[in-house]
C-alpha cells in the first residue's frame, strides 16, 4: 500500500502496565511477572500491526488490555483520539469497533450454539438493526468468508464443521459489526498447514477490502511477513525492536530478533543437513536482572547492559532497544 504515510492513526497505547505477583507452591515467596512493561505504540487506519515473540512474551496480555477485559495497572488506550476509560459508552465503543479472533476456533464458539446463532450473538448483543438487518447481515458475512451455500452453512453445529471452517466462522462473527479494528490471536496456528495460507490471504482480502486494521499476535515470523506491514518484537513484556516489517526482518538490530530469525525453517531442500545456528544462549527467563533483560541470554551482552536501553530510531521508522551496534 503505497498511501501508508497518510493513513490517520486509530488505535494509540501508551505507557500500558501489567503485573502479576507470581506466588510460589508451598512458600510464601513470591516475584512480580512483567506482563507488559510500559508498552507504547500506535496503529494506523487500514494497518496491519504485527505484535510478536515467544510465548509469555505478554503479546495476548496487550490484546486483553485493549479490549479491557483485564484492567490496566497504568497506560492509556486511545482509540479515535478519545480515551478508553471504564464508562459504559467507553466501553462499548472499543468492544463493537475491535473485534478478537483467537487461536483455538472451537475453543472461541459455543459448540450447542447453531452457525447462524453463533454469527448473530454480536448483533444482538448491541442492538444493531432489526431481525430482518441482522438476518441479511448474517448471510452477507458468510458469504465474505466463503461459507457456502450459506443456507446449510448456518443450520449447522461447530462440530460439524472442519477446523478450517470453524475459523471462517469465527473470522464472520468479527466481521459481523463491521469493526475498525481485528486483534488477530494466533489466527492459523492450530490450522492445517495446506489450508494456513487460504485463511492468510482471505484475511488480507477483507482486511484491504474494508480498510480494516489488524493487530496481528504471532510467534510465527513467515506468516508475520506475508500478512503484516508493521511489526513489534515483544521479549518479556518490552518492544525490543520495531518497524516496517521488511526492514525489521531483512536487517533485524536487537539479538533477540535475530535469533527468532536464526530459528525460522526455510522450505528448501538443500538446507535439509545445514546446522543452523541460533545466537542466543540459554537462560532463566524469568530471572530478575537489573537492565536488559535480554542480557543474560544474549551472546553480545557488554558491560553496559546493565543500564536498561530505551527504543532508539537506528534508520527512518526503525527503532531498537539495545546498547550493541548489529550489522
Amino acid at each position: 500500500m503505497n498511501n501508508r504515510s497518510v493513513l490517520t492513526e486509530i488505535l494509540k497505547i501508551e505507557n500500558l502496565k501489567k503485573y502479576y505477583i507470581k506466588k510460589k507452591i508451598f512458600s510464601s515467596d513470591s516475584s512480580i511477572v512483567k506482563a507488559t512493561d510500559r508498552i507504547s505504540f500506535s496503529i494506523k487506519k487500514g494497518e496491519v500491526f504485527v505484535l510478536a515473540g515467544e510465548s509469555g512474551s505478554g503479546k495476548s496480555t496487550i490484546a486483553k488490555l485493549i479490549l479491557k477485559a483485564i484492567p490496566a495497572d497504568e497506560g492509556k488506550i486511545i482509540f479515535e483520539d478519545q480515551e478508553i476509560d471504564e464508562q459504559k459508552k467507553n466501553l462499548q465503543k472499543i468492544r463493537m469497533n475491535c473485534q478478537m479472533i483467537h487461536q483455538d476456533p472451537y475453543d472461541s464458539i459455543n459448540p450447542r450454539m447453531k452457525i447462524k446463532d453463533i454469527i448473530l450473538e454480536p448483533l444482538e448483543i448491541h442492538n444493531v438493526g432489526n431481525k430482518e438487518e441482522r438476518h441479511r447481515r448474517l448471510l452477507e458475512v458468510l458469504k465474505e468468508v466463503k461459507l457456502e451455500p450459506v443456507e446449510e452453512i448456518m443450520k449447522k453445529y461447530p462440530h460439524m464443521l472442519s477446523g478450517g471452517q470453524r475459523q471462517r466462522v469465527v473470522l464472520a462473527r468479527a466481521l459481523a459489526l463491521k469493526p475498525k479494528i481485528i486483534l488477530a490471536d494466533e489466527p492459523v496456528s492450530m490450522l492445517d498447514v495446506s489450508i494456513r495460507a487460504e485463511m492468510l490471504e482471505l484475511m488480507k482480502q477483507l482486511q484491504e477490502k474494508y480498510q480494516i486494521s489488524f493487530i496481528y499476535i504471532t510467534h510465527d515470523l513467515a506468516t508475520a511477513k506475508y500478512f503484516g506491514q508493521r511489526i513489534a518484537i515483544l521479549y518479556l513484556g518490552k518492544i525490543v525492536e520495531t518497524g516496517p516489517i521488511n526492514q525489521v526482518l531483512e536487517s533485524p538490530k536487537h539479538p533477540y530478533t535475530q535469533a527468532l530469525i536464526d530459528a525460522i525453517s526455510e522450505p528448501d531442500p538443500s538446507n535439509i543437513h545445514k546446522i543452523r545456528e541460533i545466537r542466543i544462549k540459554e537462560s532463566d527467563t524469568e530471572k530478575s536482572v537489573k537492565g536488559c533483560r535480554f542480557k543474560s541470554r544474549c551472546p553480545y551482552a557488554i558491560e553496559q547492559c546493565d543500564i536498561e536501553p530505551n527504543l532508539e530510531e537506528i534508520e527512518n521508522e526503525h527503532f531498537a532497544a539495545c546498547h550493541v551496534e548489529l550489522n
